[in-house]
C-alpha cells in the first residue's frame, strides 16, 4: 500500500528532524542579530558556531516557556525546569548571552511593537510550530507565589523564609565551613588563598571600623548563621545579640555559640529588626540584609538603626548597590531573582544609601567599595556547589540547585562587569557636640591583623 502523504507534511517533519537549525534560524530572526553560543535540541540535532559554549534544548516545552514568556523569566523557568542547560563554559555562555536577555531593556511596549513586524510575526509562528501544542507550561514549584503587600513584616518573613530555609546542610556545601553569606575580603592579588581566611578577614574587618571592644554591646541585624556575632564576641570580647527571621539560621547560629562556649557573651533572636526594643547599643553590623529592606522602607531602616544606636555609637552597612538609572523610575527589579532567589528583594545606588542614611541623622565618615571581592566570593561558592552537586541536588531540589548554580554564576560577572557593586559604608550617630570619635585617619583598618 502506498500512503499518499501531503508534501506540507514531509516538509515539516524535516524540519523538526533538524530542530536546532530551524530554532536558531528563527531566534536570529527575532532578535535581529546572530546567536553567540551553539544549540543542541531534543532530536540530536546542533547549529552555531564551533567552539562555542552549548545551550542544551532539552526538550519543545523549553520553546513554549519562551514563548508565553519571552526574555529572562522564560529562559529561567526552562533552566529552572531542567528543560534548558548548557554544556561547556557556564561563565562564557551567559556572558554572550547577556546582551541578548538582561541587556535589552525591553517591555511588554517594546514588544507589541516589534509584534506589528512582519517578520517577527512570522518568527513567533515559526516557534509555535516548532514547540508543538501552546499550551502554557506550569512554572517550577521553586517558583515564588506573590501573595500580600510588599514589605510588611509577614510578607518579609516569607521572603526570607524562602531564600535562607532550604536548609543549613545546602548553605554548608555552598558557603563552606565559615557560613558566611556576603562576599569576602581577599588579599590584593588574591592568592590560592583559602575562602574561610578570606571571609575571617572581612569580619575582623568589619570589627575593626566599629572600634569593638571588651565591654561594648553590638547588635547583628540580619545575623545569618551568627558567624559575626560568634567572631565578634571571641575576638573583641563584646556582648552581641543577633536577630534573623528565618529559624534555621536562629538554630543554627545557637549550637554554635553553644559550641563556642559563648552563651554568656551572644544572644540569638528570631526577630523583626523593627521589635528590637532594648537599645541602644555601641555599634550596628548590618552585612548583607540592607538589600531586603525595599526602597520604600529604606528611610525607615536608617530612621531604627539611629535610634537603637549611642550617641557616638558607629554603623556598618555592608550593602549590594546598582548602577543609577538615567530615569530612577524605569528601574525593574531583576524577574529571575525576584521570582526564585530574593522574593521582594531591591537594589538601589550608593548614592541614594548614603543619602537615606544622613537624612535619618547618620554622619556617613567612609564608603569602601568591594566590588571586585565579591566576584571572586561567588566563584568560589559556584564552585562549592558543582563539586557536591549529587549531594546538593539530594539535599533540596534539582529545580533548586539550578537556581542557586545559575544565579550565582550571572552574580559573578555583574560584579565583574560592573552592572552592581556591593559597598561598605560606616556611619556614625555624631553628639550634637560634633565629635564623631573617629580617628583623623580613619583607614588605620585596611590591612587585617593576624590574629
Amino acid at each position: 500500500m502506498v500512503l499518499d502523504i501531503p508534501g506540507s507534511l514531509i516538509t515539516e517533519v524535516c524540519a523538526m528532524a533538524d530542530a536546532a537549525v530551524r530554532l536558531k534560524g528563527l531566534l536570529e530572526q527575532l532578535l535581529g542579530v546572530p546567536l553567540p553560543v551553539r544549540i543542541r535540541t531534543w532530536d540530536g540535532s546542533q547549529s552555531g558556531p564551533p567552539g562555542a559554549p552549548t545551550l542544551v534544548v532539552r526538550n519543545r516545552r523549553a520553546v513554549r516557556r519562551l514563548l508565553w514568556k519571552p526574555g529572562e523569566l522564560g529562559l529561567a523557568r526552562a533552566w529552572v525546569a531542567g528543560d534548558l542547560d548548557i554544556e561547556g563554559d557556564l561563565y562564557a555562555a551567559l556572558d554572550l548571552l547577556a546582551g541578548l536577555v538582561w541587556e535589552r531593556d525591553e517591555d511588554a511596549r517594546s514588544t507589541a511593537q516589534a509584534l506589528r513586524d512582519p517578520e517577527v510575526r512570522a518568527a513567533v509562528l515559526g516557534l509555535v510550530r516548532l514547540g508543538g501544542l501552546p499550551l502554557p507550561p506550569a512554572p517550577p514549584p521553586e517558583e515564588v507565589r506573590r501573595q500580600g503587600h510588599l514589605h510588611t513584616k509577614r510578607t518579609d518573613k516569607r521572603a526570607i523564609s524562602h531564600h535562607y530555609d532550604v536548609g543549613n546542610d545546602f548553605y554548608e556545601i555552598v558557603l563552606g565551613p565559615s557560613m558566611v553569606y556576603s562576599c569576602a575580603y581577599w588579599p590584593a592579588p588574591p592568592p590560592d588563598g583559602t575562602l574561610e581566611i578570606a571571609q575571617r578577614d572581612k569580619l575582623d574587618l568589619i570589627c575593626r571600623k566599629l572600634d569593638l571592644r571588651p565591654g561594648l554591646r553590638l547588635l547583628d541585624v540580619g545575623c545569618g548563621w551568627g558567624s559575626m556575632a560568634v567572631h565578634a564576641a571571641r575576638e573583641y570580647g563584646v556582648s552581641v545579640v543577633g536577630v534573623t527571621l528565618s529559624q534555621e539560621q536562629a538554630t543554627y547560629a545557637r549550637k554554635r555559640v553553644a559550641d563556642e562556649g559563648l552563651t554568656d557573651k551572644v544572644e540569638i533572636r528570631v526577630q523583626d529588626y523593627r521589635d528590637v526594643a532594648d537599645g541602644p547599643y555601641d555599634a550596628i553590623s548590618s552585612i548583607g540584609m540592607a538589600e531586603h529592606v525595599g526602597a520604600e522602607r529604606y528611610l525607615e531602616y536608617a530612621d531604627v538603626l539611629y535610634r537603637l544606636l549611642k550617641p557616638g555609637g558607629r554603623l556598618l552597612n555592608h550593602q549590594i548597590g546598582r548602577r543609577p538609572e538615567r530615569d530612577e523610575a524605569s528601574y525593574q527589579v531583576d524577574e529571575f531573582i525576584d521570582a526564585y532567589v530574593f522574593p521582594d528583594g531591591e537594589l538601589q545606588p550608593i548614592g541614594t544609601t548614603v543619602t537615606q542614611l544622613e537624612r535619618a541623622g547618620f554622619e556617613v565618615r567612609d564608603v569602601e567599595s568591594i566590588r571586585e571581592h565579591y566576584a571572586l566570593t561567588l566563584r568560589r561558592w559556584v564552585a562549592n556547589l558543582e563539586a557536591e552537586w549529587a549531594r546538593a541536588v539530594q539535599l533540596t531540589s534539582p529545580g533548586r540547585a539550578r537556581v542557586w548554580r545559575l544565579y550565582m554564576a550571572a552574580c559573578a560577572l555583574a560584579f565583574e562587569r560592573n552592572r552592581i557593586g556591593v559597598n561598605q559604608v560606616l556611619a556614625v550617630r555624631t553628639p550634637d557636640a560634633g565629635d564623631s570619635g573617629m580617628p583623623l585617619r580613619a583607614r588605620e583598618w585596611t590591612e587585617p591583623e593576624r590574629r
